[in-house]
């Protein structure tokens, strides 16, 4: 493991995370107007930081950024041009300056996806740009992609470029999950945490948590899909199915209409208030059918520790608002607080 690394996921985890002040290289003209645009912000929004917990030795805000929005992935039904749309908004200053908002509203946090594909390579050279050349700070959790054959490589690949965690991506927990695997998810986390890295397992499934708790699999930290099912475009009950499992597509794709992603959640709820880890909850506004007030509201009252949430830059300030007051509102929930 290269020196170069190893020192900057150590200074992350020593250093106390705060906005980064940082010149975006911008004109002067830009400069004050941005600097007149955060007058009016300040005058209306109170100084903050957002709730933290801490999975391992890395403190986290209780609201991470997610990397879907940033790497042009959007669960868009069958509207077709929105990850079109997504590239091409998220420019790399565009991404700077989102992960700039996120630091300044005390998000410290951020997960994205780590593959060898254009989309994702160019995220990755834009938060390695970020800190290296504009003072950011922010954290990286990796969401891996391992193959049944290397479970090795995609990690190697996260730490070479400054993760501080990592975790099975969730349509493979759900697969190996489905397919009696999850000796494979053991292996995975074995091999992140020996690397000196938090260690996770996703899953659109209840079925991946259960199993892994069942078979004593170690994690540092569950991801599970959560959120209600009151909204009008959910998938019908009886169209609704336990796993997605090809390639991100449920194998009920063309009843499901890409319109679910937790079929469940009283189970969810129930099965998670026994497993004694932290749990950071995803898909919770249902990608864009749920209000984040009453998505945040959801998940933290009913027992998630920590929600990941794609944000554009614009909504950066009100989800960090709605996260705090949410986590504020349920310290005494039914789940203690993990992380």
């Amino acid at each position: 493991m290269s020196c170069k690394y190893m020192n900057r996921r150590e200074f992350l985890r020593n250093t106390a995370i705060g906005g980064a002040a940082f010149s975006l290289g911008i004109s002067r003209e830009e400069h004050a107007l941005n600097a007149a645009q955060k007058n009016d912000i300040q005058s209306t929004v109170p100084e903050f930081e957002v709730p933290v917990g801490k999975i391992g030795d890395i403190t986290m805000s209780r609201l991470i950024c997610g990397g879907n929005l940033i790497g042009g992935y959007a669960h868009s039904r069958d509207l077709v041009y929105v990850s079109e749309l997504l590239r091409n908004y998220f420019t790399a200053e565009k991404i700077i300056e989102t992960l700039h908002i996120c630091e300044q509203r005390g998000i410290n946090t951020l997960i994205a996806n780590i593959r060898k594909n254009p989309n994702d390579a160019a995220a990755i050279n834009v938060l390695n740009k970020y800190w290296n050349e504009r003072g950011g700070t922010i954290q990286w959790i990796a969401q891996c992609n391992p193959r049944s054959d290397d479970v090795r490589s995609n990690i190697d690949l996260a730490i070479e470029n400054g993760a501080v965690g990592a975790f099975v991506q969730g349509g493979i927990g759900d697969l190996w999950t489905k397919n009696q695997r999850v000796d494979l998810l053991g292996k995975t986390v074995e091999y992140i945490k020996s690397q000196g890295l938090i260690a996770g397992v996703a899953g659109h499934s209840l079925q991946v948590p259960m199993e892994c708790e069942k078979q004593g699999v170690d994690v540092d930290f569950y991801l599970k899909t959560f959120h209600h099912d009151e909204y009008w475009s959910a998938t019908p009950e009886q169209y609704r199915k336990d796993f997605i499992v090809d390639q991100g597509r449920s194998d009920n794709h063309n009843k499901d209409h890409d319109n679910i992603w937790c079929i469940n959640p009283e189970e969810t709820k129930e099965f998670m208030s026994k497993v004694k880890k932290p749990w950071i909850a995803y898909k919770v506004m249902a990608a864009g059918a749920i209000h984040p007030r009453e998505a945040f509201e959801f998940a933290y009252k009913n027992g998630a520790d920590f929600v990941v949430a794609g944000m554009f830059d614009f909504q950066i300030i009100e989800d960090s608002i709605l996260a705090r007051n949410a986590v504020q509102n349920n310290q005494e929930r039914q789940r203690s607080w993990y992380g």
